[in-house]
């Protein structure tokens, strides 16, 4: 692709194009060309310096040639350190992009003691070229413009609470609020830049010099590294693939307190111009079980242990009608109050723009079941858990077995009329089940005996209500006819065998009847098409087919021994990965375009968990050959 000139004034940056920088604290995007187009600080969750994502008048940092050029890019070799390469016609440039962790203390602890600083690395590797710089920071997603002044060495930010420095070797000349610089990079030379953010009550940020921003991108270099080689040993089927996703997952992680987020990134919509837009920027309960997985093959028990204590502390009771939150801020906070940013027009017109989340206070009775299966996943880690944690287990068990007859708004949090969604119902026998067997442990042996009478009842009633011979599978809810991809967890989670002929026949409905011509996965239909009219989940206008979904297709035809229809579901998949290896949420079924907020915790999760389910059924089937 080339490059030159600026674009139009709306924001219209393909999510493919953009590239994570992590610090485990933070997230940064970073265009094809160069621009960081979304960074929030001091946290993920945090209000944003650079949204020109969402709005082209809401701040970016760009380093790039001043004339046409073509990139390539990719991570340093086990990091989630960028490095894009510009070739022009008279060189190549190399820019290297991190935000900064801390020391490297042989991969134990990642991001401790991080300076908040993004750091860029420019190198020429041959010829000369042209550069520029432009530097507008517009903190607080955009409605703050601030006082931009020249020090030694740099250039200062000040407004509202945030205090910005930009280490910059190039002199800029500031105008409108803003910074704009030209030089020139001939081949072996090198220049570090940096922007630090802290407020009036912390260490003030300040300029670096060249030596010191040096050593400190080439330790965050070399934490990842240290972090990749201690921590992943899967060696199956896609290794780079899964490893890979194992890194984008830690970097999606608050090292503070071993949170993990949904997505780096605000209201990126699941159609261009639609009105489906979320801050995935939290954490939420139902990933627990999915990710505990995905964490176990993909890094190691450590991370996994790390996200269920943060479980475990941020919902350490339940509320005065017995209901578990269902999602929480990052530090465990329960208030996610959602609002909307009317200046800002939204990614392609994609509005309302929203920060905070309503769906924090639904009601939704599968979470029970997804935290006593990480529990159950986590069983030998978790033997000395301390009493008030082993009575808030037992109580989310007899909360499931209290409430499993109830409506809610199920996995995908509709925000239309409650209904007996089949995976909520199913997620609560989950819950009974893993806490059967984790009575020992839970020191809830009394309960049993009742806990398996409701598993029953729950069993009796999926199989009599959520089955629909009319449909020939497992549908959305009872009485419903609409198929929905979360029925593909039936096998995944082992409430029926996964060749009984109901598990196969909805597998098959779901590959033929809920796909797209590419064969990727829908959650459910929504409105059959048509914009502007109400779904089924109470939202108007389409989304596109969903990369979790997907995976979670080709894990179930593993697990129910289809291994080679389960290598081509896989595939299918994974190819919608950008260029650096990141997946977003869903998928335009028409262009194939990435779509949703971005990158998306959940696909990874689904990628890894897939490839791992994938390779133990090629073990078995090749045990049984040789048996």
């Amino acid at each position: 692709m080339v490059f030159s000139g600026y674009r139009a004034l709306m924001s219209t940056t393909p999510i493919a194009d953009l590239a994570l920088v992590s610090d485990r604290h933070s997230a940064g995007l970073i265009s094809r060309d160069g621009s960081a187009e979304w960074l929030c600080f001091p946290r993920f969750d945090g209000p944003s310096v650079f949204a020109r994502l969402l709005d082209d008048e809401a701040g970016h940092w760009s380093i790039r040639p001043a004339v046409p050029f073509e990139t390539t890019r990719r991570y340093l070799p086990q990091t989630m350190v960028l490095e894009t390469t510009f070739h022009t016609g008279s060189g190549v440039v190399v820019l290297i992009d991190a935000l900064l962790t801390g020391p490297d203390d042989g991969g134990h602890r990642l991001g401790v003691g991080v300076p908040h600083l993004l750091a860029r690395r420019v190198s020429g590797l041959g010829g000369e070229v042209p550069m520029e710089v432009d530097y507008r920071p517009r903190p607080e997603y955009g409605l703050i413009h601030p006082i931009l002044s020249v020090v030694d060495g740099g250039v200062t930010a000040h407004g509202g609470a945030e205090w910005l420095v930009l280490t910059t070797p190039v002199p800029l000349r500031i105008d409108d609020c803003s910074g704009h610089g030209v030089f020139t990079v001939r081949e072996g030379e090198t220049l570090h830049f940096g922007m630090q953010r802290s407020t009036l009550q912390e260490t003030p940020a300040r300029v670096w010099d060249q030596a010191e921003l040096a050593a400190r991108l080439d330790g965050t270099i070399a934490a990842w590294q240290s972090w990749s080689s201690l921590h992943q040993a899967y060696d199956g089927p896609w290794c780079d693939l899964v490893h890979h996703s194992g890194r984008v997952l830690q970097a999606l992680s608050f090292q503070p307190s071993g949170a993990i987020v949904a997505a780096a990134t605000t209201s990126l919509p699941e159609w261009a111009g639609g009105e489906r837009n979320w801050d995935y920027r939290y954490t939420w309960v139902r990933d627990a079980s999915l990710t505990m997985s995905a964490l176990w093959v993909a890094a190691c028990p450590d991370e996994a242990s790390d996200f269920f204590s943060f479980l475990t502390t941020a919902a350490p009771s339940l509320d005065k009608d017995r209901a578990l939150q269902i999602m929480f801020g990052v530090r465990g906070e329960h208030d996610l109050t959602e609002r909307t940013l009317p200046h800002l027009r939204g990614w392609r017109g994609s509005r309302p723009v929203r920060v905070g989340n309503g769906a924090w206070n639904q009601r939704q009775i599968d979470v029970y079941g997804e935290l006593l299966d990480a529990a159950a996943r986590l069983e030998r880690q978790i033997g000395g858990i301390d009493d008030d944690v082993r009575r808030f287990l037992v109580a989310c068990a007899d909360t499931a077995a209290e409430r499993w007859t109830e409506k809610d708004q199920g996995i995908w949090e509709i925000r239309g009329e409650p209904r007996d969604f089949l995976y909520s119902k199913l997620m609560c026998w989950v819950a009974l089940d893993r806490g059967i067997a984790l009575a020992g442990l839970l020191r809830a042996q009394d309960r049993t005996q009742s806990w398996r009478r409701t598993r029953a009842e729950i069993r009796d009633t999926l199989l009599r209500e959520g089955w629909n011979e009319r449909v020939g599978a497992f549908t959305q809810s009872f009485g419903s006819d609409e198929l929905d991809a979360s029925a593909l967890m039936v096998p995944i989670i082992g409430f029926l065998p996964p060749d009984d002929p109901r598990v196969l026949s909805t597998i098959d409905a779901i590959a033929e009847r809920l796909t797209d011509d590419q064969g990727l996965v829908y959650r459910y239909r929504t409105a059959d098409g048509v914009h502007g009219v109400e779904g089924v989940d109470g939202l108007a206008g389409e989304e596109g087919t969903f990369l979790l979904c997907s995976f979670w297709l080709a894990q179930a035809l593993a697990v129910s021994g289809q291994v080679g229809r389960a290598r081509e579901a896989f595939e299918r998949a994974a190819a919608f990965a950008n260029d650096v290896g990141l997946l977003s949420e869903e998928v335009d079924p028409g262009s194939g375009e990435l779509l949703g907020n971005f990158p998306q915790a959940f696909s990874h999760i689904g990628l890894i968990n897939a490839a791992w389910a994938i390779d133990e059924a090629e073990r078995t089937a090749r045990a049984g050959g040789a048996a």
